[in-house]
């Protein structure tokens, strides 16, 4: 821990002073404070040996969890010119139109269950056009397409979900998604 500077330790006097304590305990100084703090931990044996000053341990950094991969990253360039391009064809399609929230989440769990099995590679999302920036406050409409990321996120498919991109103007464009899916790996 590094002393600190006059002006620091004025400034740090003055705020301990304005403070008005929660219980009657005594306020310890800032000379007091700086005598009750352990010194910097030794280095571990086998560490480098530094001149002058020992460089702070630090703590090993915890490795990530296998990752799964992010799903807004995983398409190389040609998947993403043909999806903004429309120039794919979903093989399947789930319609979320006129569901409530509960019944479209069983349906879009269904509807990847169903396309994950006939092998499909992109399923197309129907949620609907999520409501105008100048539309009235609070609106009704654009639920199901607010909750459709965390739905897909958190599905039992997860895994199985390469990306998900806004679909093409011909397939109903701000109105509808492309879920690719990862082809299932080979066991060998």
């Amino acid at each position: 821990m590094r002393r600190l500077a006059p002006e620091e330790a004025a400034l740090w006097k003055r705020v301990i002073a304005s403070v008005t304590p929660l219980e009657a305990r005594p306020v310890k100084s800032v000379e007091a404070i700086e005598k009750s703090v352990t010194p910097a931990p030794l280095p571990m044996p086998g560490a480098p040996k530094v001149k002058g000053r020992v460089p702070p341990l630090r703590a090993p950094t915890p490795t990530p969890p296998p990752a799964r991969r992010a799903a807004a990253n995983t398409l190389d360039a040609s998947w993403d010119r043909r999806l903004g391009r429309g120039l794919v064809s979903p093989e399947s399609t789930v319609d979320l139109h006129g569901h409530t929230l509960s019944s479209a989440y069983d349906r879009l769990d269904f509807g990847l269950e169903v396309a994950i099995a006939r092998g499909d590679r992109v399923l197309l999302l129907v949620t609907g056009k999520p409501p105008r920036p100048e539309s009235e406050r609070p609106h009704a409409r654009g639920a199901i397409r607010a909750a459709v990321g965390d739905w897909l996120a958190a599905s039992r498919f997860s895994d199985r979900i390469a990306a998900v991109r806004t679909a093409h103007s011909r397939h109903g464009g701000t109105g509808a998604l492309y879920i690719v899916l990862r082809r299932p790996r080979e066991n060998s």
